[in-house]
């Protein structure tokens, strides 16, 4: 047989095992049994199969590291099960002598993530991983990084007015809409008002938040009668009084349902309505932490939009590496499903997710 005509298909028929298993063997990611392996690894002996591009990678000791600017994990249960994806892929990515790098800047703090910022541009990386939530750091940044010819990535935030090589996440304005769909189906149509909660968020300095915000109003400015919105906003600086902001947001506006956008807000606002018997009010929220599923399954949450903040990071790194090890072209968005998680739906979800 030809080398240069040989398919991985023809492998897999000579080693009597799949397609997908000889990709697994070659490529050196997911599960492979010993025996499989072995029968892959001695037609691969037998026939000198050596894809060029791996093996000029693999017999390099050129190095490259990725860097990831993103909010630091102890900070927020969203950011630390975003952090997550970043295990995953260190483990992937490994044999090819790919270092990632983290680098956390502090939630709330505009001026942590450009002092982040310039500590990850000393370190001079190949390539960059980022969560650019704050809109006018971010511009100035990727800027740099651009003048650099330093290729990146965005995760959960787009930013239209740069270029990154590719964009992961979800459409933040859809995503707005579909919480108000939601938060309209979970209150039964009752009169009143409903309002986008903010906890401890830069709104004016966060453009997914205005989009999600954006998203919202517009689907409830299309109906008819149009039912009044309100934006509710309790800053970080405003937690000591938190309760009482919301409660006071509540009562005079006569609120019926509470769409939250971030992720750890829920459980804040869910505490507060049963401790002051409101309990009745709808919430909408985001993500599968494990406090968030607990009051999905107890009624306390009606629904929750999932991000899937760990395979966001996941394929931002996977889009980089192929990029820098293989050249290949990244897509220039991949945009994540809208997940609807219902109680009715949580247990198989997850059963479905870890298997």
């Amino acid at each position: 047989m030809n080398k240069k005509m040989i398919r991985i298909k023809d492998i897999a028929k000579l080693a009597g095992v799949s397609v997908g298993t000889v990709d697994r063997v070659i490529h050196n990611r997911g599960k492979v049994s010993e025996k499989a392996r072995e029968k892959v690894e001695k037609v691969l002996q037998e026939i000198d199969y050596t894809p060029n591009l791996l093996a000029k990678t693999l017999g390099s000791n050129k190095v490259y590291t990725i860097a990831l600017l993103v909010p630091d994990p102890s900070q927020d249960p969203y950011w630390k099960l975003s952090m997550t994806g970043l295990d995953t892929a260190q483990e992937e990515w490994r044999p090819y002598h790919m270092e990632l790098q983290p680098c956390f800047f502090e939630l709330e703090n505009a001026k942590s993530f450009t002092s982040a910022a310039q500590r990850l541009l000393k370190n001079v990386p190949d390539a960059v991983v980022s969560a650019p939530i704050f809109l006018n750091e971010a511009i100035d940044f990727f800027k740099k990084l651009d003048q650099l010819g330093t290729p990146y990535v965005h995760f959960n935030t787009m930013i239209s007015t740069v270029s990154p090589l590719s964009f992961i996440g979800q459409d933040s304005y859809q995503s707005g809409r579909l919480g108000a769909s939601l938060l309209h189906l979970a209150s039964k149509h009752q009169k009143g008002k409903v309002a986008i909660l903010h906890i401890r968020e830069s709104v004016q300095h966060s453009v997914h938040f205005r989009e999600k915000e954006r998203g919202f109003r517009d689907f409830y400015g299309a109906m008819h009668p149009a039912q009044s919105v309100e934006a509710v906003i309790i800053e970080g600086n405003q937690m000591d009084t938190f309760e009482e902001k919301l409660i006071s947001a509540i009562k005079k506006n006569d609120m019926k349902g509470l769409f939250i956008p971030t992720s750890s807000g829920a459980k804040l606002t869910a505490d507060v309505l049963e401790k002051n018997g409101l309990d009745h009010i709808s919430i909408v929220g985001y993500d599968l932490l494990n406090e968030n599923i607990n009051l999905l399954k107890s009624g306390y949450i009606d629904f929750l939009i999932h991000q899937n903040p760990s395979r966001q990071v996941f394929r931002g790194i996977h889009h980089l590496a192929n990029h820098l090890l293989f050249k290949k072209t990244a897509p220039e968005k991949e945009l994540f499903p809208l997940e609807v998680i219902t109680a009715e739906n949580i247990d198989s979800y997850l059963e479905a997710v870890l298997h």
